[in-house]
């Protein structure tokens, strides 16, 4: 794949007393969604893990030639019982969490032609490749 860049907040935070050390988010590196890309001979599969994630909770834009997928979960109102004001949880891990992923597309990226499925928790997005230049021959003509 050519020139594919990958923005990942997991390294955002640089500096440590002068010295070029990121600055490791656990939470943040434990909630962004892994990412496999593949090359195939006509185009670039991107596959993103989305467990629980439908199409309507997913937010995929192309800007110039930068793709950006993103999730911000919708509040939900706490559910009050009759007789307590709220529930008490007693283990939450299951908290809704937002993200945003952003990729540089490589040059050869047909940007008109993108087209994205998700399907069991998992986004699939294709990225079709333009054709490539096929040499040719031109012939001179007589003066």
């Amino acid at each position: 794949m050519k020139d594919l860049t990958l923005f990942n907040s997991l390294f955002d935070d640089f500096g440590f007393g002068g010295y070029s050390y990121p600055a490791v988010h656990v939470k943040t590196a434990y909630q962004t969604p892994k990412v496999d890309v593949r090359e195939e001979k006509d185009s670039y599969i991107l596959e993103m893990d989305l467990p629980g994630k439908t199409d309507k909770d997913v937010n995929v834009e192309l800007n110039k030639n930068v793709l950006t997928i993103s999730s911000v979960p919708e509040e939900k109102p706490a559910v009050k019982q009759e007789n307590t004001e709220s529930p008490k949880w007693l283990i939450r891990e299951r908290t809704p969490v937002s993200f945003s992923r952003s990729f540089t597309l490589p040059d050869d990226v047909n940007t008109d032609e993108l087209s994205a499925l998700c399907r069991n928790g998992i986004l699939e997005i294709k990225m079709p490749r333009k054709p490539q230049n096929t040499p040719r021959k031109i012939t001179i003509s007589r003066a």
